[in-house]
């Protein structure tokens, strides 16, 4: 499984909202930038900025593939709930699909707002839930319920997304906006959809054979193909200051 290609594919679902909240959080403006849970760089590499760019994952496999990818980040590994950093010493904190992974959220983004300066921006901008998950035709719910069952065997929280500005409302974080990412108006590619089925194939080994996956993806090929596929994870975001 190439995770950067995956990345690449969920930085690519917020590219429109992450331009608009960048933007409100005075990025142009902005001296210092933090990104937990920066995985392989598919988020830092895209920042236009003059800031000074950081980075923070637990994983060092993502963080030597981040240093290839965004070259400029000053990266660190470390734990997102005890962030190895000084208080008040970003502009700008953020974290893309990463809270649901934390055994914690609430520690977590509490350490987002003690590294964010006082009136400093944090940003989660996607958090999805799987709870809310919708499959259709009929035969294609399994998928989901596999799924949300696989991502907590792996430790996710597979319904957080739902809960996420009342996280930020608990650690003192003044909300200025919240809801959930607008959904991608095209078809996804052949390629996408790959990439799609190969996280599948990730997330379900041990649940499903490969033969009763391979059933799934026809089943799926043939309802996209009489336009009667629908696939919808609700995913939030929320925006607020220090």
């Amino acid at each position: 499984m190439d995770w950067h290609k995956r990345y690449l594919q969920q930085a690519g679902w917020t590219r429109t909202l992450r331009a608009y909240l960048f933007e409100q959080a005075g990025i142009k403006t902005a001296q210092r930038i933090l990104e937990v849970g920066c995985g392989t760089g598919a988020i830092l590499a895209s920042i236009a900025s003059p800031a000074s760019l950081h980075g923070l994952d637990l994983e060092p496999a993502a963080l030597a593939l981040c240093r290839l990818h965004a070259p400029a980040a000053a990266l660190t590994r470390g734990d997102g709930l005890a962030l190895p950093y000084a208080d008040q010493a970003f502009d700008i904190v953020y974290c893309h699909f990463y809270l649901l992974w934390t055994r914690d959220p609430l520690q977590a983004v509490r350490e987002m707002k003690r590294v964010a300066r006082r009136n400093g921006h944090i940003l989660a901008l996607a958090e999805p839930d799987y709870g809310a998950r919708v499959d259709k035709p009929a035969e294609l719910k399994i998928i989901g319920a596999r799924q949300a069952e696989s991502l907590k065997r792996q430790g996710a929280d597979p319904g957080f997304g739902a809960r996420l500005a009342e996280v930020f409302f608990q650690a003192g974080i003044k909300l200025h906006e919240t809801g959930t990412v607008q959904p991608v108006a095209q078809e996804p590619s052949a390629d996408e959809l790959e990439i799609e089925w190969e996280v599948m194939r990730s997330d379900l080994a041990g649940m499903l054979d490969e033969e009763e996956i391979q059933k799934l993806k026809l089943l799926d090929a043939r309802a996209r193909s009489r336009g009667e596929r629908v696939l919808h994870v609700p995913t939030y975001f929320a925006w607020g200051q220090a």
